[in-house]
């Protein structure tokens, strides 16, 4: 099914079984943090850092943001170091108190356990870091299953971290909603076989997530009022 772009009012209901939620850009405001922290650690090191360069690690499990560092610069450069200061320059900004939900997210929480619906994280974050960043703004708990990179053999753009979240809820992908905001994650829970829904973070919807996605919403307070238990 396809719907219009931002236009709630004219989309019919979403009957699912189940709701897999990414986390960094979804329900963390993590991806603008992550950008500083790269942005940092550029003027740091003395290079630069376009912004379309930062902005092709959204959504990018870590050990392939090794990849693209080493592609983009030469050969020599100290790819490891680069992200390990980029992540000190990130955490220092989360320490300090920077780190905020995004806008919709308990709103959301609330009317899907009104309705008694699973609900699961599937994020290309390590554990440590996942559970981190849900518990300090207070809504791990809130989750049936967190599902990270640590468990699953590829990340996304391949369907293995939504598949087994769905799995882990006891519920196939095909009957769940998958809320991302990454090209990579849509590209994900697509392949899983989800409904998926697009919530834009810094990466503007393309015509090949319009394609992929059953709405481009503004953010989670447009998407609660379309789900509807199964």
């Amino acid at each position: 099914m396809t719907f219009q772009d931002l236009d709630t009012a004219t989309v019919e209901a979403l009957y699912v079984e189940g709701v897999l939620f990414d986390m960094d850009g979804l329900l963390v405001d993590t991806e603008s943090l992550a950008m500083q922290g790269l942005e940092q650690a550029a003027a740091e090191m003395e290079i630069t850092a376009p912004e379309s360069f930062c902005h092709a690690m959204i959504g990018v499990p870590a050990d392939h943001c090794l990849v693209l560092v080493q592609d983009h610069f030469d050969p020599g450069f100290p790819a490891e170091e680069y992200l390990a200061a980029a992540s000190r320059h990130m955490n220092a900004l989360i320490e300090a108190g920077a780190l905020r939900l995004k806008p919709g997210v308990r709103c959301l929480l609330s009317h899907l356990e009104a309705l008694g619906m699973p609900k699961a994280v599937a994020t290309s974050s390590s554990r440590v870091k996942a559970e981190r960043h849900l518990r300090s703004t207070g809504i791990l708990d809130r989750f049936d299953v967190v599902v990270t990179r640590d468990d699953v053999a590829r990340g996304k753009p391949h369907p293995d971290l939504f598949m087994h979240a769905a799995r882990k809820l006891g519920l196939r992908a095909e009957h769940c909603l998958a809320l991302e905001d990454s090209y990579n994650g849509v590209r994900a829970a697509h392949a899983a076989g989800a409904t998926v829904i697009m919530v834009p973070d810094l990466l503007p919807p393309t015509n090949e997530m319009r394609d992929r996605c059953a709405l481009i919403a503004t953010d989670l307070h447009a998407v609660r009022p379309l789900i509807l238990q199964s």
